[in-house]
């Protein structure tokens, strides 16, 4: 595998990431504005597509804030250079740098600055190894961390999911109330179930920073849990920037996992519309493809 090849798709991945959203979720947003009746959530909505194309001619970041940044690596045998997380983060520090990404991570405690969006854990990188897979996957998303304000997690027993999982459902539409117009709406929302608390959480940024809006779940009962929960979000009537209308909720992705028969963790995670992420697929005789 060409390691300056790997540098310099995650480098480009990182730029095209943040200067705009996914075309999906643009996509999404343009359906929205269609359909919008509130007037005020129609202006919410013009401007924010306004926005992602002003920051496209200038070649600016989509939004003033960097998010978090969380990459996920899908590499076979050999194919992955020892130092890949180095790599991100040095391109992190370059982007920052050019003035792509304001300078936002800090030390928990301290809150001192690093000033290159880097640090202890940063940027976080989740890998996994596939026996004989021919290519590397790379996919960065970076995730406004307002949207993390209405975040919720609760480890339910069998018998608080209810029946019809009602216990379920109430539990993340009362999140969704609860946070309002914090997570910049209008959000998608990953939920993770099942595993234990690091798990579920853990599934819950992966389904909405990694999958399509607008795909449809493979598992049938949660593609079903997915729009049912959709539409209930919707029909709260919170809108677009939490002024009121008729799109909150762009997205509801859903991951599971077995748990004990004890428990059922259940994590919420909000993603503000703005989707800044990017994918490359580098093939071992170097092929490029783009993911996102």
């Amino acid at each position: 595998m060409n390691e300056q090849l790997i540098k310099q798709e995650i480098h480009d991945a990182i730029i095209r990431a943040v200067t705009g959203i996914s075309d999906d979720v643009k996509g999404l947003l343009e359906e929205a504005l269609a359909k919008e009746t509130n007037p005020t959530a129609q202006s919410m909505l013009s401007a924010m597509l306004e926005n992602l194309s002003i920051a496209k001619a200038a070649d600016k970041g989509v939004c003033q804030s960097p998010g978090y940044p969380t990459s996920w690596l899908s590499f076979g045998d050999g194919n992955l250079p020892h130092d890949i997380k180095s790599t991100i983060m040095e391109a992190l520090g370059e982007a920052t740098k050019k003035g792509y990404l304001r300078p936002s991570i800090v030390d928990p405690l301290t809150r001192e600055n690093s000033g290159n969006n880097t640090g202890k854990g940063v940027p976080n990188v989740e890998f996994e190894y596939n026996p004989g897979q021919e290519y590397v996957d790379f996919i960065i998303s970076f995730k406004g961390c307002g949207a993390e304000l209405g975040n919720a997690i609760q480890i339910m027993t069998p018998a608080k999911l209810g029946k019809d999982l009602v216990g379920l459902k109430r539990f993340i539409i009362e999140t969704a109330i609860n946070a309002g117009g914090k997570p910049c709406p209008p959000f998608g929302i990953g939920i993770g179930i099942g595993g234990q608390m690091d798990m579920c959480a853990k599934m819950s940024r992966k389904a909405i920073s990694t999958r399509r809006w607008d795909d449809v779940n493979p598992d049938p009962q949660l593609a079903a849990l997915e729009k049912e929960l959709k539409d209930e979000i919707n029909s709260l009537g919170i809108g677009a920037a939490g002024t009121g209308g008729d799109t909150v909720c762009l997205a509801v992705k859903m991951e599971r996992a077995h748990t004990h028969t004890a428990i059922c963790p259940v994590a919420i995670n909000f993603h503000c519309w703005v989707a800044r992420r990017a994918g490359v697929r580098i093939y071992n005789d170097g092929r490029v493809e783009k993911l996102l």
